[in-house]
């Protein structure tokens, strides 16, 4: 449901295959999240590259999220509206909605989505805003700026592309802080990458972090769901992005549950 895969060409949306998966949730009795519709990576050159000045990007940009949204109106029930607006020092990140629009791009598509499915509940999605630090510190800033001139929002994503063995001791501190705001949070592209090759040792630490993340959330009054990134390594995006690393996942290559599965029924569990 990316820019790239919805309006590949001005004006030209293609839904088919964002379609088919809604298809197969609704048949399993399955919830949504929708992602995303406002991002500065996998954009279509037309839109990247294109040199609109500052009304109309803010115009083709608010037809995107209006369209997309509103095509699912109803069907959804969360939007990564905004995804990955930060830089890691906590400055937001340059993209052509910022460099064009300036931060006024945040305010503008959440209303969009707003308006276009007014039951949804609307996210600003992010890594490493998973513990304390400079960026979640930012994140709190922007939501509290947000929700303070009453522009909507109701999610705050936390991405949680993790490392084996290096889970943010601030996890659920930082879920706390959050939803102190009056949002909800959600886990929502969860992986826990390793060193490859895969040993018993290194999937019983995967195991633990998994658990780890999951319990976390659940010990979190408004931390309505986890979500991981792939199920399966056969699929993982890790592999052709860090190279030596991998089986980040809660199944293998072939489908079988992994340790981390167990993990994962520990935490809602626990």
């Amino acid at each position: 449901m990316k820019w790239d895969a919805t309006e590949p060409e001005q004006g030209v949306f293609t839904f088919t295959n964002g379609d088919a998966i809604v298809a197969l949730a609704q048949a399993n009795g399955q919830i949504m999240r929708g992602h995303n519709t406002v991002w500065g990576s996998q954009l279509p050159s037309w839109v990247s590259d294109s040199g609109f000045d500052n009304a109309t990007l803010i115009s083709v940009m608010q037809n995107h999220v209006s369209t997309v949204i509103g095509h699912y109106k109803g069907q959804i029930y969360s939007w990564d509206v905004v995804n990955e607006p930060f830089n890691d020092d906590g400055t937001l990140a340059s993209n052509v909605f910022f460099e064009t629009i300036g931060p006024t791009y945040i305010d503008l598509a959440l209303q969009a989505a707003s308006a276009a499915d007014p039951n949804a509940k609307l996210y600003i999605n992010d890594f490493n805003i998973e513990g304390e630090g400079a960026k979640a510190t930012a994140m709190e800033n922007l939501v509290t700026d947000l929700k303070s001139r009453g522009i909507p929002i109701d999610g705050i994503g936390l991405e949680s592309h993790f490392i084996l063995g290096e889970i943010p001791t601030t996890l659920q501190a930082q879920m706390e802080a959050f939803t102190a705001l009056g949002v909800e949070v959600a886990v929502t592209e969860l992986d826990i990458r390793m060193t490859l090759p895969e040993t018993d040792a290194l999937l019983a630490q995967q195991q633990t972090d998994y658990q780890t993340v999951v319990s976390a959330c659940t010990a979190v009054a408004d931390c309505v769901g986890v979500t991981v990134w792939e199920y399966t390594d056969k699929y993982s995006w890790v592999p052709s992005t860090f190279a030596g690393q991998g089986d980040a996942d809660p199944w293998d290559e072939n489908l079988e549950m992994k340790p981390a599965y167990d993990g994962i029924i520990a935490g809602f569990s626990s």
